[in-house]
């Protein structure tokens, strides 16, 4: 059995459930406790970081990785937009400037009093770059970068739940309408509620 340790409040995690539901490959969740890490995980990636999926003797501990070799398996309706190499580019410029930018700006806005050379709203402002970058491109359709949701959209969308659930008073205020709409369809989605099921 193919087997997944993850942490369910986890997004890295969050994003490699969401994709090995929608590719349908079956795999066995171990929800993994930060403060005790089972062996078994740390024996199959010294990181000690979920997730980490172990399947057919192979160890994949990246969540992209993950997502990716997913959707090799099944993709139906077409996340990695295989036949437009422009759309797979800006795939992989949105999911870097997530995960090497917004994710420091939402660390330090979300854990504010572990920073305090700055007050919160700065670290906000900052996350908000990126917040304006998303509003735009989805101007005209649902979803970033086609009419379907792409591997852009479900990697980064755990980041932004999370960014709007530090303060959800403001971001429900904010100019921010087509993400908001966007955050909240991925929120009542089948698929997302499916994997994040105690």
């Amino acid at each position: 059995m193919n087997t997944l340790y993850s942490f369910r409040r986890c997004p890295y995690a969050m994003r490699a459930r969401m994709a090995l539901r929608y590719s349908a490959v079956a795999v066995d969740i171990v929800e993994v406790s930060l403060k005790a890490k089972p062996a078994e995980m740390l024996a199959l990636s010294s990181k000690g970081t979920v997730p980490v999926l172990s399947v057919d003797g192979e160890v994949i501990d990246e969540s992209l990785a993950i997502m990716r070799w997913a959707l090799t398996q099944h993709d139906p309706q077409d996340w990695l937009l295989k036949a437009d190499p422009v759309g797979q580019a800006r795939i992989a410029e949105l999911i870097e400037q997530n995960d090497q930018v917004f994710k420091v700006h939402l660390n330090r806005y979300k854990y504010a009093e572990r920073y305090p050379e700055q007050p919160m709203e700065i670290y906000r402002a900052e996350g908000e770059v990126f917040l304006s970058k998303l509003e735009a491109l989805l101007e005209g359709r649902d979803y970033l970068l086609a009419d379907h949701p792409s591997l852009a959209d479900i990697a980064l969308m755990p980041f932004v739940r999370q960014f709007a659930h530090v303060d959800r008073e403001w971001f429900a205020q904010t100019p921010y309408v087509r993400l908001q709409a966007w955050l909240q369809r991925f929120l009542l989605s089948d698929l997302f509620i499916s994997v994040m099921q105690k």
